[in-house]
């Protein structure tokens, strides 16, 4: 699939792309992405949630009234759970989500979630960026320039750029990554997603078993 290349003007160049069909042009496979997605999510939670039981309370076990005849709830002690300041049932505890998904699912689910925004008409491939030094006025000169200053963006480049990414990290709707650390989150959650020439390669190889 052969596309425009624009450069940061936000004009179209003498330059075109081939996005690659075996990446850019799948059927996507929603199942992968859903599970890709769920990974991912599960990954940024901490787990450090904790609750505390019976067993982790001080206070007398002794049964606070007889069993019957009050016309109360038999409660028992004062650590039980139906009481202000007792313990919790089944309550949450430290745990990992994390959990582990194939490496093939996870270039699938990239892979789809790259087709679809294909489909949306929402890649938009651009020359490298150039930035002397980190000047956040410059990015948005950039998005403004695209007319997507107002739409959530992601920014993949071929290597890490320090300047580009110290401009756009004040920006709550831009978002500036590596094809390397690319994932299915970022792709999806993101409205227009800028792939930098030199990248294209890099994806290539990473998605087609090259790396």
């Amino acid at each position: 699939m052969e596309v425009k290349v624009y450069n940061t003007s936000g004009k179209a160049s003498t330059k075109t792309a081939v996005l690659n069909d075996e990446i850019f042009a799948i059927t996507p496979n929603d199942h992968a992405i859903y599970l890709d997605v769920k990974r991912i999510l599960a990954d940024q939670r901490q787990g450090t949630h904790d609750s505390r039981e019976r067993s982790d309370l001080s206070g007398s076990t002794r049964k606070l009234f007889r069993q019957k005849g009050t016309g109360g709830a038999r409660r028992g002690d004062v650590k039980s759970p139906l009481l202000h300041g007792g313990a919790r049932a089944f309550g949450p505890h430290p745990r990992d989500y994390s959990f582990k998904v194939n490496k093939k699912v996870k270039v699938l689910a990239r892979k789809s979630a790259l087709s679809y925004k294909v489909t949306d008409d929402a890649i938009i491939v651009i020359e490298m960026i150039e930035m002397e030094q980190p000047k956040t006025k410059n990015f948005i000169e950039i998005l403004k320039n695209f007319d997507e200053i107002e739409k959530k963006s992601l920014f993949v480049l071929d290597d890490s750029n320090n300047n580009v990414y110290l401009s756009s990290r004040n920006l709550k709707k831009v978002k500036v990554v590596t094809a390397s650390k690319l994932n299915t989150y970022d792709i999806l959650n993101a409205q227009v997603v800028f792939i930098s020439e030199a990248s294209l390669t890099k994806l290539d190889s990473i998605f087609l078993g090259e790396e």
